[in-house]
Order: structure tokens, then C-alpha cells, then sequence
């Protein structure tokens, strides 16, 4: 089964953490990134840019709006994802807790719809 590690960071801590200590964190997360695409583990993975460069559409009654940044308030922003397969969701969330993130902010761990499946059931 497919599952979506979803990277929530507090930019405030990243921030604070010293240059040489965040770029040894990400050197360590691109080793074991690396290493789990090796095996098959990992499917896919990038790093988001800053949510201040994002935007957020919503569409209501026909009419679309956009707006700058992410639309909750919140103090994590989402920063980035790892695709995994995993025989369970135990062990999708061992693999989170491999990655350094959570230590400034957390890792979602969800489970990936067969879209597939979908298709076939909407008749798609």
C-alpha cells in the first residue's frame, strides 16, 4: 500500500537552527531518501518551496479566488512529501520517524486512495 508522509515545518524553529546544522539535516534526510529509493521503498519525494510563494484557489457559486500563502493560519506550514509503500500504516509511520523534519514541526502519515479503483467505480 502507497502512503503520503506529508512534511509540516515551524519555519520559527527552522530558522533558528544554525546553517551547518540545517544543511547536515538535509544531507542526512537526501542519504536516507537515497537509500529507501534503493530499495523500492521510496516512490517519490521533493522539497516545497516557501509557502509565501504559494497561493490558495477556492471556487464558490462559479466565482474563483485566489489568495496569497497557504489559506489556514497556522504555525507549520507544508514544506514537502515523501511518497512510501508500506505492507501497513506501522510501518509507514517507522519511516516518518527516519526523516528529521518532525523535530521542527511533524510528519502526516496517509494512506493513498487506488485511484484506479476510483476510476472504475465513478466509471471514469
Amino acid at each position: 500500500m502507497k502512503y503520503l508522509l506529508l512534511v509540516y515545518t515551524d519555519p520559527s524553529l527552522l530558522e533558528a537552527l544554525p546553517p551547518q546544522d540545517y544543511d547536515a539535516h538535509m544531507q542526512g534526510c537526501i542519504r536516507k531518501a537515497d537509500a529507501l529509493h534503493a530499495e523500492g521503498t521510496l516512490l517519490g519525494s521533493n522539497k516545497l518551496e516557501p509557502a509565501a510563494q504559494a497561493r490558495t484557489v477556492r471556487v464558490r457559486d462559479g466565482r474563483a479566488s485566489v489568495y496569497d500563502g497557504p489559506f489556514a493560519e497556522t504555525k507549520e506550514v507544508l514544506a514537502g512529501y515523501n511518497l512510501v509503500e508500506a505492507d501497513s500504516m506501522e510501518e509507514a509511520v517507522e519511516l516518518a520517524k527516519q526523516f528529521p523534519w518532525a523535530r521542527y514541526g511533524s510528519m502526516e502519515v496517509r494512506p493513498v486512495s487506488d485511484m484506479d479503483a476510483e476510476r472504475a467505480r465513478v466509471g471514469a
